[in-house]
This record gives C-alpha cells, structure tokens and sequence, in this order.
C-alpha cells in the first residue's frame, strides 16, 4: 500500500506542473492580444507621421517655386564666388534667400 501512496504522490506534483504550463499559455495569450490589440495605435502613428513628412515635403517645395522666382544678377553671382570663393549653386541659393541683395547675402555668407 505504501507504493500505491507514493504513486499518488508523484502524481500530484505532475499535475501541479501540468497546471503551471496552463498558467504561463494564458499570460501568453494574453500578451499576444495586447499585442494585437495595440497594432491599430501603430498604425495611426504611422500614418500621422506619412502625413506630415508628405506636408512638410510639400512646404519644401512651395518654399522652392518661391526662391526659383526670385530674379538675381549673374554680377552678383559672380562677385560671391571670386569674392568668398563659394560654388556656383551657394552663391545663387544664399541670394536667392536674401532677396537678391547682394550685400545681405555677403554678410550671411561670411558669418556661416
């Protein structure tokens, strides 16, 4: 009779260990669906911040029609680049976001 107390015994904790099993699935399932659940704010993040890189990339274009407008002398363009010794495209951006004045865009030119 002892052998068959001690086979009830072992079985207990073999059962207890089949039940922590069943607990640690259910934390399991139960991190997934928060999981799951949680998706939906990634995807409006996402999608917000899609809408704002595209806005900003349309301000940056709008920016750039507005500066190609601005009319700036080839004397101008020339004297910042033997003057300060910058490139062609520097020379006419720094005018053109200087309205054309040459003598704004020499002082940000020599501060930058």
């Amino acid at each position: 009779m002892a052998s068959v107390e001690k086979k009830g015994a072992e079985a207990q904790p073999a059962a207890r260990k089949h039940d922590d099993g069943a607990a640690d699935l259910e934390r399991v399932t139960d991190y997934v669906e928060e999981i799951d659940g949680s998706t939906e704010g990634i995807v409006d993040l996402v999608t917000q911040l899609t809408s704002r890189r595209n806005q900003q990339k349309a301000e940056q274009a709008e920016r750039e029609r507005v500066l190609s407008r601005v009319t700036i002398s080839k004397e101008d363009v020339q004297l910042l680049m033997t003057e300060l010794e910058v490139s062609k495209p520097l020379a006419e951006r720094t005018l053109r976001l200087h309205d054309g004045n040459v003598v704004n865009a020499l002082t940000a030119l020599v501060n930058s």
